[in-house]
């Protein structure tokens, strides 16, 4: 046998071996520089790096993938792209950009995003997401009114605090079409023990049509009302979308919300 044969031996070898350790990405790269025939040509420094950073590459895909899947978020794939920019849209584009880099979340800093259907609302929070999620944050998007069937549901399992425990380490919880829904004497409790939890440490996004003047009024309990509201609002950023209706724009851009 050649030293060549002798040497691309070798590298299966290794391969095989790496691919037992569930190393398939370096194993993939090793077998493409073995079937190389100007590999030798390549420094053997670089040709390590190539193997270290297939691998890591490949971890690091499947683990936003997994966090991505674990968000369920509406728009996956959405991005802050230029639109943000569009003068018909008003957005405050410069603070969109500065939630982005997602400081905000590390400071456990809540978000209130208000506004007409349509104006993006949903895919802007989504994108701000995926910046999270890039960052390797742990995120949890869902219809409020969704949360609060869960943890009703939760409550007949005898789960609900392990729920809320569960929600409470999440570094980004995105509750969407608030106000939509009957905020009766339980719910409140529900909502409050929810962002209870979480208050100071981890940040809560709430989407709404509704503006933040008139939350107050949607829950049937003064007391939980009072609470809750000091919780999500107190030292929050806020993001209020007045701009033309993304899905038809003909429609006339509301007033600002108060």
């Amino acid at each position: 046998m050649s030293s060549l044969d002798k040497s691309s031996a070798r590298m299966l070898s290794l391969s095989a071996k790496l691919r037992k350790m569930k190393l398939s990405a370096m194993a993939d790269e090793m077998e493409r520089q073995s079937a190389d025939p100007n590999a030798g040509l390549i420094d053997p420094l670089d040709r390590i790096e190539k193997l270290i950073l297939s691998e890591w590459d490949l971890r690091r895909t499947k683990k936003l993938s997994r966090f991505k899947k674990a968000a369920s978020l509406r728009y996956p794939e959405a991005s802050i792209d230029a639109s943000i920019h569009d003068p018909q849209r008003l957005l405050d584009a410069p603070s969109i950009e500065a939630l982005s880099t997602c400081q905000w979340i590390e400071e456990g800093k809540n978000l209130l995003v208000t506004g007409s259907a349509g104006t993006g609302k949903t895919y802007v929070v989504n994108a701000l997401c995926v910046s999270a999620i890039n960052q390797f944050k742990t995120v949890k998007y869902s219809k409020a009114s969704h949360m609060i069937s869960e943890l009703e549901s939760a409550s007949v399992r005898g789960e609900e605090l392990q729920m809320i425990k569960e929600m409470s380490q999440i570094d980004l919880l995105v509750l969407d079409d608030f106000g939509l829904m009957d905020l009766d004497p339980d719910k409140c409790r529900r909502l409050f023990e929810l962002v209870d939890s979480r208050e100071g440490r981890k940040s809560t996004v709430i989407i709404s049509q509704l503006p933040v003047s008139s939350w107050y009024s949607l829950f049937k309990d003064a007391t939980y009302a009072d609470s809750c509201m000091d919780r999500l609002v107190h030292n929050a950023y806020r993001l209020d979308f007045r701009g033309k209706n993304m899905r038809n724009p003909s429609l006339t851009p509301r007033k600002e919300a108060k």
